[in-house]
């Protein structure tokens, strides 16, 4: 079975296709290969899955960890479909405030492979939504952080008319808020490429 792994438009973003086996029964593939990664170059350790469900319309993120709890994130849906938001928070790079979103669904079977310098959030399109990711660190609520899903800045196109989420992500931090003090600025010892987030 043949996994594809593609690069995104923005930098050190992977999108990833799984080919599955099928027949009468169901289906099988394998969602997550440490020796195919290795083949395509991704040297990454994950020490934590997370497991959420959400109704339609509900908006979650954007969410990342500040350094040096910063973690690469592998997200999948596995029921239902989300649109997949990740953000260019590394203030040196030439897409620095850029955003693309990506549909997964437990159809497609598509995964994303997120950068630390990245915020992430989901919206759901369906009438119910488990979206399930891997972590290359362990959750630290010290280093939780969050920027606005709704800021007129990134100007996200989210595909629901009336987002629901949490207090706490509606009052999140605004891109020019985060320029005050970024995480990832010119100090930050990290880029975007897998191994050298492995060796930092």
């Amino acid at each position: 079975m043949r996994t594809t792994v593609s690069e995104a438009a923005l930098p050190g973003v992977r999108v990833i296709d799984y080919e599955a086996f099928e027949d009468d029964r169901g289906f099988f593939y394998e969602s997550h290969s440490q020796r195919t990664f290795a083949q395509q170059g991704i040297d990454l350790h994950f020490v934590q899955d997370n497991h959420s469900r959400s109704r339609r319309g509900v908006v979650r993120g954007l969410h990342y960890q500040a350094p040096a709890s910063e973690q690469w994130r592998l997200v999948r849906c596995t029921v239902g479909e989300i649109f997949d938001v990740v953000v260019d928070i590394e203030v040196t790079s030439p897409t620095f405030g850029q955003w693309i979103g990506v549909t997964l669904s437990a159809e497609n079977r598509r995964q994303l492979l997120i950068p630390p310098s990245f915020a992430h959030g989901f919206a759901v399109t369906a009438d119910v939504a488990e979206v399930q990711y891997k972590c290359t660190q362990f959750h630290d609520s010290v280093a939780e952080r969050a920027l606005r899903y709704d800021d007129p800045l990134l100007a996200i196109d989210w595909p629901v008319d009336a987002p629901v989420t949490s207090a706490k992500d509606a009052g999140a931090p605004t891109l020019r808020d985060y320029l005050d003090n970024p995480d990832f600025g010119p100090v930050w010892s990290g880029r975007t490429e897998p191994a050298e987030a492995v060796r930092s």
